[in-house]
C-alpha cells in the first residue's frame, strides 16, 4: 500500500486557534481538578468515608488503590479513543471524553456513604472511577495533538503549556475548594455532607468546555491528511503501524513513555501521597498541604508558560534534562524539611512548593507538545496517549499505593524521597536519548525516533 507522504493542511484562523486553546485548558481544567478533588479526596477523606473498618494505614492504602483503579481504566482508553482520534478525527473524541470525565466526577458527589450501603459505595466509587479513567485516558493528549496541530511553529512551546496551565487551574480550583471545605465546616460536617460539594461543582466547567467543543473546527493536520485521501476514511491511519507491535517496537514509543513516567510519578507521590501522609501518619494540619499545592499552583501560572517559551528558543531536551537534574539533587533536602516537625509551617509548605514546581510543574509545562512533536501524524494521537497512560499507570496509578506499603513497612519517609529520585532519573535518562523535536514539521508520517 503506498503512503501519502506530504498533507496539504487547511487554513485556520486565530480565531479557531483560540478556541482550540480554550478547548484544551478547560478539558485539562476539568481532568486535574477531577485528578486533584479525587487524589486530595482519597488522602483526606475517602478513608473514612468509604472504607471505616479498616485501620488508618490500611484505609489510606484501599483509598490510594480506588485512585489507582482508573489509571488501569485509562490506558485502555488511550488505545480505543486513541486509535479513534486518528481514523474518525480529534473533535468527535474530545466531545466524547469531556462528557465522561464530566459526568462521572459529578456523579461522585452523589454517591452514598459505607455507612448507608455498606461495600457497595466503594464498589460504586471504583466504578466511577473506571468510566471516568476510560475517558481521561485519551482527553489530555487529544487535547495537546489538536493544540499541537493548529499552532504555529516558534510558538508551539508557549501556546502549548495553555493545556499545561490547564492543570494548573484545575489543581488550583480543586485544592482551594477542598481548603474552603476544611476551613468553613468542621469534622463533622465534612464527613456527612461537605465531601460532596467539590465534586458537584465541576459540573459548571463540564457545560462550559462542551459546549465549546461542539463549535471546534478539526485539526488541520488530519483534515489534510482527510482530503489527500480524496474526503475518504484516512488510509494511512489504519494500517500495521497501529498495531501493539509496531508501537511497543518504536523508539520514541519509550522515550515518551519515559519523559511521562518521571512527570507522572513525581505527581502522583507529591500531590497525592504525600499529602495524606502528612495529615495521617505525620499529623500536621489538613491544611498545610492543601496550602502548599494551592500556593504552588498559583507560582505555575508564571513559570509554566515561561517554560513553554524557553523551550520555543532552546529547544525541549536542556529544560526536560536541568528540570529532572533538579528534581533529583533537591529530593532529599526539599522531603526532609517538608517531615521535619520542628520546622516552621512557612518553611514545610515553601518546601512542598519548590519540589512540586520542579519536579512537577516543569516537566508539564514541557510534556503536551514534546510527545506531539516526537510522533509522526500517522498515529499521533494513539501512541502519545498509550505513552502517557503506560507511564501514568505505573508511576501515579500504582507509585502512592507503593509508598503506602513501603512507608508503612519501614516507618519512614524515606521511601517517598527513594521514588522522586527514582522517577527523575528515568525522566532524565529520556531527555538525554530523545533526538530534538522542536519545531518538526507535525504532517510528517513517521515519529521523530
Amino acid at each position: 500500500m503506498s503512503i501519502k507522504t506530504e498533507i496539504i493542511q487547511p487554513e485556520r484562523s486565530t480565531s479557531d486557534l483560540v478556541k482550540v486553546s480554550v478547548s484544551g485548558w478547560l478539558g485539562t481544567a476539568l481532568e486535574f481538578m477531577d485528578f486533584q478533588l479525587y487524589s486530595l479526596g482519597a488522602a483526606l477523606v475517602f478513608h473514612e468515608v468509604f472504607f471505616p473498618e479498616q485501620s488508618a494505614a490500611m484505609a489510606l492504602i484501599l483509598a490510594m488503590g480506588t485512585y489507582g483503579a482508573g489509571y488501569v481504566a485509562r490506558i485502555v482508553g488511550a488505545f480505543v479513543f486513541g486509535r479513534m482520534g486518528d481514523t474518525v478525527g480529534r473533535k468527535r473524541v474530545l466531545f466524547i471524553t469531556i462528557a465522561m470525565m464530566g459526568i462521572c466526577t459529578t456523579l461522585i458527589g452523589v454517591l452514598p456513604t459505607y455507612a448507608q450501603i455498606g461495600i457497595f459505595a466503594p464498589l460504586l466509587l471504583i466504578t466511577l472511577r473506571i468510566i471516568q479513567g476510560l475517558g481521561a485516558g485519551a482527553e489530555i493528549s487529544g487535547a495537546g495533538t489538536m493544540l499541537a496541530e493548529y499552532a504555529p511553529r516558534g510558538k508551539r512551546g508557549l501556546i502549548s503549556s495553555l493545556v499545561a496551565m490547564g492543570t494548573n487551574c484545575g489543581t488550583l480550583s480543586a485544592t482551594a475548594i477542598w481548603a474552603l471545605m476544611f476551613f468553613v465546616l468542621d469534622k463533622d460536617q465534612l464527613l456527612a455532607w461537605g465531601w460532596r460539594i467539590p465534586f458537584l461543582s465541576s459540573i459548571v466547567v463540564m457545560i462550559f468546555a462542551i459546549w465549546l467543543r461542539l463549535n471546534l473546527k478539526e485539526s488541520p493536520v488530519f483534515e489534510g491528511a482527510k482530503e489527500s485521501d480524496g474526503g475518504a476514511a484516512v488510509t494511512y491511519a489504519v494500517d500495521q503501524t497501529h498495531s501493539l507491535g509496531a508501537m511497543f517496537g518504536s523508539k520514541a514509543f519509550w522515550l515518551a513513555t519515559g519523559l511521562r513516567f518521571g512527570q507522572a510519578g513525581n505527581s502522583g507521590l507529591i500531590q497525592t501521597f504525600l499529602a495524606g501522609y502528612l495529615v495521617q501518619t505525620l499529623l500536621f494540619e489538613k491544611r498545610i498541604p492543601t496550602d502548599a499545592l494551592m500556593i504552588s499552583s498559583i507560582i505555575g501560572f508564571m513559570t509554566i508558560p515561561l517554560l513553554g517559551w524557553i523551550s520555543d528558543k532552546i529547544g525541549r531536551r536542556i529544560p526536560y534534562i536541568l528540570l529532572n537534574i533538579s528534581a533529583i539533587i533537591l529530593a532529599y533536602p526539599m522531603l526532609s524539611m517538608i517531615v521535619d516537625k520542628n520546622n516552621d509551617v512557612n518553611t514545610i509548605m515553601a518546601s512542598i512548593i519548590i519540589i512540586h514546581n520542579f519536579a512537577v510543574l516543569g516537566l508539564f509545562a514541557l510534556e503536551n507538545i514534546t510527545l506531539a512533536e516526537l510522533f509522526g501524524s500517522r498515529n499521533r494521537f494513539t501512541r502519545m496517549a498509550i505513552s502517557k497512560e503506560a507511564g501514568g499507570l505505573v508511576a501515579v496509578g500504582f507509585g502512592p499505593v507503593l509508598a503506602g506499603i513501603f512507608c508503612n513497612m519501614t516507618g519512614s519517609w524515606w521511601p517517598i524521597t527513594a521514588m522522586i529520585i527514582l522517577y527523575s532519573c528515568i525522566g532524565l535518562i529520556s531527555a538525554l536519548l530523545m533526538p530534538e523535536v522542536k519545531d518538526r514539521e507535525l504532517s510528517i508520517l513517521n515519529d521523530a525516533a
